[in-house]
């Protein structure tokens, strides 16, 4: 039973074809550099600095396939807003009120001096 238990699971399926592949991909990425775009805070940005959504649309699509998967990854790396460290505190915050539940239940005091 040991030994059947180390033994790792197969699974096997089609491979497609790299054609079908790069095509998906491309479809997926420039999907997702849309969503990005359409947003409201980049559509606004967009516009001051002078583009309209057609040129940026002529734009992406002169780009090519691995242009485009660069900055569909690119993309998801970014964050509008930026990050303010508002959940650095809170897991802080969460950290410290389970270890003083801890404390409490297990009847332990600290005392600092």
């Amino acid at each position: 039973m040991f030994i059947v238990g180390i033994a790792p699971g197969v699974e096997a399926g089609m491979a497609p074809s790299d054609l079908i592949n790069s095509t998906l991909t491309r479809a997926q990425d420039i999907e997702t550099v849309q969503k990005v775009i359409e947003s409201k805070l980049i559509g606004e940005r967009l516009e001051k600095l002078g583009y309209t959504a057609d040129e940026v649309k002529a734009r992406l699509e002169r780009l090519s396939d691995q242009q485009v998967h660069q900055l569909a990854q690119n993309l998801d790396n970014v964050k509008v807003a930026g990050d303010s460290g508002l959940g650095i505190i809170i897991g802080l915050l969460v950290i410290a009120i389970l270890v003083v539940l801890l404390l409490q239940l297990t009847g332990h005091k600290v005392i600092v001096k």
